[in-house]
């Protein structure tokens, strides 16, 4: 059984590394084994997954993760706690270090040239605020990602799962929508984290389906178009994006919108029904 780390454990590891956790960096560690158990098991690893965890921190959940893992790939951009990583496996779970492989570097700017094995899975206690970026940007440039579990603060996971018509649902559940279809997996209490953060966090489970029809980066287009003034009408949000609201009121009734709608009333299907017939023009 792997031995996980506790909050003496995590503020000795930091203190040796003389790492005070900084609010650029969004480093809020999981100090609590419960908290950490719990998100391991509500990931539903499969045997054969080859996981991608990013900020991984002082490796509360990386160790938890191992056990359940073919592999483990650890994106972390803190160069001290990227390089603490494997020594903490080694001397807490020392068979299963071979399955750990460590990547100093930004997540923002990985690609899948980055791994000799392909991620299947992502599950990360994810800095707030670069969390949507991040898991957008690893479902584009990883399409062997089928599924994942991320904890966000709490007021992203409602974004990242609102559906239509929810007064949250915006940019961010509409692009996730694209890849994957999400759900709320839980919430987590801000006292579980050192330092203790203003907010509680929420998990996000996903699993990857078949996006829609057409080009993802016009249908992007099409939804920050739509949502930068959401007080709007389609016809109008949209008007700058289809070069004239005439020119939207068109568009939106060729693909079959009511252009008196607006953005948060269109699925992630509408909006690459819209971006599809501007083409088409």
């Amino acid at each position: 059984m792997v031995d996980l780390l506790g909050a003496r454990d995590i503020r000795r590891i930091a203190e040796a590394l003389s790492v005070r956790p900084t609010k650029t960096l969004g480093q809020n560690f999981v100090i609590d084994a419960n908290t950490v158990r719990r998100i391991a098991d509500a990931a539903r690893l499969q045997p054969d997954d080859i996981v991608i965890e990013v900020g991984p921190g002082l490796g509360s959940l990386t160790l938890a993760l191992l056990p359940s893992s073919a592999r483990l790939h650890a994106v972390e951009i803190d160069g001290r706690l990227a390089g603490a990583l494997r020594p903490t496996v080694a001397a807490r779970a020392p068979e299963q270090l071979d399955k750990l492989q460590v990547h100093h570097t930004d997540a923002m700017t990985v690609t899948a040239s980055d791994f000799d094995t392909p991620p299947t899975a992502l599950v990360a206690n994810l800095p707030y605020n670069v969390a949507v970026p991040v898991v957008l940007h690893l479902l584009a440039v990883l399409p062997s990602i089928r599924r994942g579990l991320v904890m966000v603060q709490s007021e992203v996971a409602e974004r990242m799962t609102a559906g239509p018509g929810s007064k949250i649902y915006g940019v961010p559940s509409v692009k996730l929508a694209w890849y994957a279809a999400a759900r709320r997996a839980g919430s987590v209490p801000r006292g579980v984290f050192w330092p203790v953060p203003n907010v509680d966090s929420g998990l996000v489970a996903f699993e990857r389906r078949d996006p829609p029809e057409g080009d993802r980066k016009a249908v992007f287009e099409v939804v920050d178009a739509a949502f930068a003034q959401r007080r709007k009408v389609l016809r109008g949000a949209l008007s700058g994006w289809a070069g004239g609201m005439p020119a939207a009121e068109r568009v939106l009734t060729a693909a079959g919108i009511d252009p008196r709608l607006r953005g948060e009333a269109l699925d992630v299907h509408d909006f690459a029904r819209i971006a599809a017939h501007r083409e088409a023009r």
